[in-house]
């Protein structure tokens, strides 16, 4: 079904994130974030791909192309991209667009956005996939880095990422690059949802949310975990992912309460129901957006201190080592024994969180876009 082109009541940011409508992660709900909604920040033709199963709930301005075959190298990426080009094509009326918002440096959406709408300024925004692909396939690491030479301006949220995507792209024009944090939604900030009276404690109680991919550190967090008493884990994760890792739970005897994949307001309650959210990335994160809503709920974070997450929560939360169960040891009897330091690192957190209000990206992204046009 082709999707429905509304009239422009100005010009409009057109975007597209390749992935299934549904699909789990940051960069997915920024994008939801920014620009869907009966009222959305910045006011965009933005697409994403119908998935094979059952539609999920869509919101409001979000419309999905019809595309198969997508992958990430050879003649097979070749035929995907041309194939999400054509369905651009079909669908945006170029009179329409006044910028266009590449949602990644890789993939097969920003080229194919890029020969849809060839004469359109283009920002790039840079997440961590983008990275973590480039360098794991050759053909995505061309994409990134033809992507670096054509855009008029690179979105970068934290330094860390921008130092990380020089080293992939080193001929890239560093004056394109600019630095715009990702924001978490205002309406949080205002309201966090209550936070209940700890009722014991006797057991710290543990929060893993996000994706179980490899990077994440899922498997270091449980091994690390497994020696250590008085620990409550819950994980918030896609359900095939979880699954994935019951075998390791097994053989560690690590029990752990499966909270299902979340839908956000779900998650923040989760949020208030728990002592720490553990965040154990192995390799870099471009912000960890689910860090910074822990903390609008007035959950302290424990996390490792990779690139990205060591920018922007620091001194706010409680840096770690998950690959050693020492040292986890040590910082876990910290939270659950030393007076006060719990509503300490919430009042760190809420203070820290505050710092990155959505309507503050989505403004920085909408001058940035009207000096380019």
């Amino acid at each position: 079904m082709s999707p429905v082109v509304r009239p422009a009541t100005g010009p409009l940011t057109a975007t597209f994130l390749d992935l299934p409508a549904g699909s789990p992660g940051g960069s997915v709900e920024l994008f939801l974030d920014l620009y869907t909604g009966e009222k959305p920040l910045i006011p965009a033709r933005a697409f994403m791909l119908a998935p094979t199963g059952p539609r999920p709930r869509l919101p409001a301005r979000l419309d999905l192309l019809s595309v198969s075959g997508k992958c990430l190298n050879g003649a097979g990426f070749s035929r995907y991209v041309a194939a999400l080009r054509q369905a651009l094509v079909a669908a945006i009326d170029p009179a329409q667009i006044g910028v266009l918002h590449l949602q990644h440096l890789t993939f097969g959406a920003t080229p194919a956005l890029l020969r849809a709408l060839p004469a359109h300024p283009r920002i790039a925004l840079v997440h961590g996939t983008d990275l973590l692909f480039a360098k794991a396939h050759r053909d995505q690491l061309q994409v990134l880095r033809e992507t670096a030479r054509a855009a008029d301006a690179i979105v970068v949220p934290t330094s860390a990422m921008a130092d990380h995507l020089l080293k992939l792209a080193p001929q890239a024009d560093r004056r394109k690059i600019v630095h715009i944090p990702w924001g978490i939604p205002n309406h949080l900030l205002a309201g966090p949802p209550a936070r209940p009276a700890r009722t014991s404690a006797s057991h710290l109680r543990l929060l893993y949310a996000g994706r179980l991919t490899a990077e994440k550190g899922a498997e270091h967090l449980i091994t690390s975990l497994a020696p250590i008493p008085g620990i409550e884990l819950s994980i918030a994760a896609p359900r095939a992912q979880f699954h994935a890792l019951a075998p390791l739970l097994q053989r560690t005897r690590v029990r752990a309460q499966y909270l299902g994949w979340l839908r956000r307001p779900q998650l923040w309650k989760a949020f208030t129901e728990h002592d720490a959210l553990v965040i154990p990335s192995t390799t870099l994160e471009a912000m960890g957006l689910v860090a910074l809503e822990a903390q609008a709920c007035g959950l302290p974070v424990l996390y490792q201190p990779v690139p990205g997450l060591s920018e922007v929560l620091a001194a706010s939360g409680v840096a770690t080592d998950f690959t050693h169960s020492a040292a986890l040891t040590r910082d876990l009897d910290r939270l659950r024994t030393a007076p006060g330091l719990l509503p300490a690192l919430r009042q760190a957190g809420y203070a820290n969180a505050a710092r990155y209000p959505l309507s503050a990206t989505a403004q920085a992204l909408t001058e940035l876009g009207q000096a380019l046009t």
